[in-house]
């Protein structure tokens, strides 16, 4: 009997699917964690930063309870801070309120987009959806053999998925882009599902990101370093602890003021209470 895309798909996940450190066991709040850490981050960085974060917060009510500058402090490293602040803000609404279970509930909580609800909906509740992220994209682009984005991305992505088995076929793909479906150089004669794929170069990868130095991630990054260990700081005080000239700084400590990572009491700047 010929053999589905889907079911040499999966028979290859089962003989060569990585080892990582988060993949044992369903736990919401260690699926989660994990998720919002992988985001615009490699997955080598990940892993000994999950590991040490869920030691400091091993439960969600531990992490919504943290104070601000110990979360900070642990996420040092991982960059994109705000995935922290939105963490533990996830965190306390979940605390409150209990877990939702769907896709539609996730997307609720504060931070939590259509990707990392469909992986907290899936890999922890069962629901059968998948789980779309730019990995996912590149490969579905390459099986149907034109660049998916929008409703087109979504449709492929569900009418591939092996609703059975739609953990592990959302673990697959991901696994398959990770060691094989690379962004520019896919190593097709290795590929398990080769004889299903419509058009290998038809993927563009996205520009690459700006450089840091000199940018504003750098200035803010640089802000709540200052701040984790100061307590509090003018903005005098904080441009001169931290380096970042003062209107790189204050377009810095708007942006975090504005999505409620810090806060100014008395003419002086500190991390908003978690």
């Amino acid at each position: 009997m010929t053999r589905t895309r889907r079911e040499a798909l999966l028979s290859w996940y089962d003989d060569e699917h990585r080892s990582l450190p988060w993949r044992d066991g369903g736990d919401p709040y260690r699926v989660l964690v994990r998720e919002v850490m992988a985001q615009q981050t490699q997955i080598s960085r990940v892993a000994g930063h999950y590991q040490r974060f869920l030691r400091l917060f091993p439960t969600v009510e531990a992490l919504a309870n943290a104070s601000r500058a110990d979360v900070l402090s642990a996420w040092s490293g991982l960059g994109y801070n705000r995935r922290a602040h939105y963490l533990q803000a996830a965190a306390g609404a979940i605390t409150s309120t209990g877990w939702p279970k769907t896709v539609a509930g996730l997307r609720q909580l504060p931070g939590v987009g259509p990707y990392t609800a469909a992986a907290v909906a899936c890999f922890a509740f069962g629901e059968p959806v998948a789980a779309v992220d730019t990995n996912t994209k590149r490969v579905l682009s390459r099986w149907v053999g034109k660049p998916l984005s929008g409703t087109e991305l979504a449709a492929a992505a569900d009418a591939a998925l092996d609703r059975t088995r739609a953990a592990d076929w959302n673990q697959a793909v991901m696994d398959l882009a990770a060691g094989i479906c690379s962004p520019r150089t896919p190593s097709c004669g290795s590929c398990p599902v080769a004889a299903w794929c419509a058009d290998p170069s038809i993927y563009v990868p996205p520009p690459q990101q700006g450089r840091f130095v000199g940018s504003t991630r750098e200035a803010r990054g640089a802000v709540l370093k200052t701040l984790i260990g100061a307590g509090k700081a003018t903005e005098v005080s904080l441009a001169k602890k931290s380096g970042v000239a003062p209107r790189r700084l204050a377009v810095a400590l708007a942006a975090l003021e504005r999505e409620g990572m810090i806060q100014q009491s008395d003419g002086a700047w500190a991390l908003a209470d978690g």
